[in-house]
């Protein structure tokens, strides 16, 4: 299209072009429910957004191999647990504890072969299984209270076995459990990645106790 100085414009359809954002950058279908899940459930959603695939990967490829129930606190829409399973967790071992109604009803939708249970991390132990492979958590510890947190970890390291690992990310930059819980439960922290491309950043940690 010309104007009337004979300078050429861009029609409609090319400015609406030139704005696109690339499709790593575009809001998908799991952030658009997950956002209106945080808008109508407040209470129940506590992290900013779901996980990346970047994130999500770094924290499956830490669940040991072999056999055993995975324990995932807080699937939300199920990116992390997409990831647990393809890194090779077989779907009846892996259990899901959710507490938005909306979420499991996705979940048990997404992943049908998946035991979904819905009900707080801190319930994990009323599950009846045998001691636990890996929990990988999707919670934000960060934002919660201590008293929570503390409930949390105790319920997650009686059904953990010896040695396994408790699997989280963070966007601080330091371990989410302040040090004095972290000595009380005899815990100790190794920070396995940082995710740059995560939004906000974060880092991946595996919390462990101490064996006597």
């Amino acid at each position: 299209m010309v104007g009337p100085e004979g300078n050429r414009r861009a029609s409609p359809q090319t400015r609406r072009h030139r704005l696109r954002l690339p499709d790593s950058l575009r809001p998908d279908a799991d952030l658009s429910f997950f956002l209106g899940q945080a808008l109508k459930r407040p209470q129940s959603v506590s992290a900013l957004a779901p996980s990346s695939a970047r994130l999500a990967e770094a924290m499956a490829s830490l669940v040991p191999a072999g056999s055993g129930p995975v324990v995932e606190l807080g699937p939300g829409t199920g990116k992390i647990t997409r990831q647990i399973l393809a890194h090779g967790v077989a779907p009846r071992d892996l259990h899901l504890l959710e507490i938005n109604d909306d979420f499991v009803t996705l979940l048990q939708e997404r992943f049908p072969e998946v035991s979904v249970h819905n009900c707080g991390a801190e319930a994990m132990a009323g599950l009846g299984l045998p001691p636990l492979r890996a929990v990988v958590s999707g919670l934000p510890l960060l934002s919660f209270p201590v008293t929570l947190q503390a409930r949390i970890l105790r319920a997650a390291f009686r059904q953990l076995a010896p040695g396994a690992p408790f699997i989280q990310y963070t966007y601080g930059p330091a371990v989410p459990v302040p040090p004095r819980l972290m000595k009380a439960l005899r815990l100790r922290a190794i920070r396995r990645a940082v995710i740059w491309g995560n939004l906000p950043p974060a880092q991946v940690l595996t919390l462990h106790r101490h064996v006597a």
